[in-house]
């Protein structure tokens, strides 16, 4: 249903190098470079996740997050991790959602911006 998603950061170098470690994790790459945004998608591929400059870039506000597919649990785990590592702030460490689907397993973390991220294998 959603062909690409497009939002804006306030320090486009510093998310870069945070998705470029979390995408990585689950297997998506940086499709494009340009000086007024990045985007991410499979490698080769169109992108379907771009990040623009934005000085006054605000997050969206409460109930708006957005979660990748990844492939497995381990996916899931990388993700989280690297996350954590690029400057990423826990939401909610790798591990079964019972409430959501008894096979739903899922890690959550705010971006530098403060956007709510999932990484989800079910």
């Amino acid at each position: 249903m959603i062909g690409h998603l497009s939002f804006g950061v306030a320090d486009l170098a510093r998310s870069t190098a945070f998705y470029d470690a979390a995408m990585g994790a689950l297997g998506f790459a940086r499709v494009w470079t340009s000086d007024h945004g990045v985007g991410y998608g499979v490698p080769g591929g169109d992108d379907k996740l771009a990040l623009f400059p934005y000085a006054d870039a605000l997050a969206p506000g409460a109930g708006f997050h957005l979660a990748f597919d990844a492939s497995d649990r381990a996916a899931v785990d990388r993700f989280h991790a690297a996350a954590m590592a690029a400057g990423g702030t826990d939401d909610g460490m790798p591990g079964l959602r019972p409430h959501y689907g008894a096979t739903y397993y899922a890690a959550f973390v705010i971006d530098p911006d403060g956007y709510k991220l999932e990484a989800v294998h079910q």
